[in-house]
């Protein structure tokens, strides 16, 4: 009953604004998800829930129009076309390459990205401060994190000295992630191989190309990778690979670990930006955020699949193992 009476008091408090100037008018999210809706679940719950705390209930003073890329980057330009001619209040675009789709599409409807590699060297925003034009979100780091994540290889296979990269190469944000990486493993001496994949279909064939080629696989996160991880993880796991990613929900299905912030947290606070765009404020002035939860994540299951021992000074410092 408390909930249910926070969530109406919230509804009636919001100021009538931009919003209000219509009788039984409102708010329209368009809400590209890049991966599928499965995918993106926990995200997408996320962000709903955070709205709901600060008084947008979905079907009642806003509605979200929810569409679905499925890793599929084509799919991008259709939604965002789509969206601008439902003439939505914002659009809500995860990771740099739906974002920059969505800034083609539109230099009017405000754009928030939830999750963004880099988005002052990809070109989104101009600043960190100060983004300028339609868009705002927070940052991931994701080039920033690589060193730590090949430290972590290092510590958990003891003796790697070969490792292997995977990514998207259709992607700039994740050519940047294993540009970063290879610099990294290079700079330490160590023998690095990089297998590009650009769809579904690309996934085998480079998992058959790395055969006896490393010892463990950096897996560089984007869209078309959480869109497919369950298939990477069994590929892995059938080569006896360990894997490190760049978030949990990949090593909850399967791999070996991952270090970097909590994507469902980013959601939440893409929430609280876009309340504040419904409420009035401009994009161009809202500066771009960064993660302020990191975590580390093992998978102790895969772990003994793949007969590897963790240290144990390194499941002390996980934020999260699973059994």
């Amino acid at each position: 009953m408390r909930r249910r009476a926070f969530i109406a008091a919230g509804a009636t408090a919001i100021p009538l604004g931009a919003w209000g100037q219509q009788p039984g008018a409102r708010p329209t999210i368009g809400y590209l998800g890049a991966n599928s809706a499965a995918a993106q679940a926990r995200w997408t719950t996320a962000f709903v829930e955070r709205l709901r705390e600060l008084g947008w209930v979905e079907g009642r003073n806003i509605a979200i129009e929810y569409r679905w890329s499925d890793g599929r980057r084509e799919r991008y330009s259709e939604i965002a076309s789509e969206f601008v001619a439902l003439k939505v209040s914002v659009i809500v675009a995860a990771g740099n390459e739906a974002s920059s789709v969505a800034k083609r599409a539109t230099s009017t409807i405000p754009v928030v990205f939830p999750v963004a590699g880099d988005p002052v060297g990809t070109g989104l925003v101009a600043s960190l401060a100060r983004p300028g034009g339609n868009l705002t979100g927070l940052s991931i780091q994701q080039t920033d994190l690589a060193s730590k994540r090949v430290e972590l290889i290092r510590e958990v296979i003891p003796g790697c000295r070969r490792i292997a990269i995977m990514g998207n190469v259709g992607s700039p944000n994740s050519v940047k992630d294993m540009a970063a990486v290879e610099s990294t493993i290079r700079a330490l001496g160590l023998e690095v191989s990089i297998f590009g994949i650009r769809g579904a279909d690309d996934i085998a064939p480079a998992f058959g190309s790395l055969k006896g080629r490393a010892d463990a696989l950096y897996v560089s996160g984007d869209p078309l990778v959480n869109t497919n991880r369950d298939y990477i993880n069994s590929l892995a796991l059938a080569a006896q690979m360990p894997t490190v990613y760049g978030f949990r929900e990949l090593v909850e299905a399967g791999g070996l670990m991952s270090y970097g912030p909590n994507f469902p947290d980013l959601f939440r606070r893409s929430a609280d930006i876009v309340d504040r765009i419904l409420r009035g404020a401009k994009p161009a002035e809202i500066p771009i955020e960064q993660p302020t939860k990191f975590e580390l994540v093992v998978n102790l299951k895969t772990a003994k699949a793949l007969r590897l021992t963790v240290d144990p000074s390194i499941l002390a410092r996980a934020d999260d193992v699973i059994e």
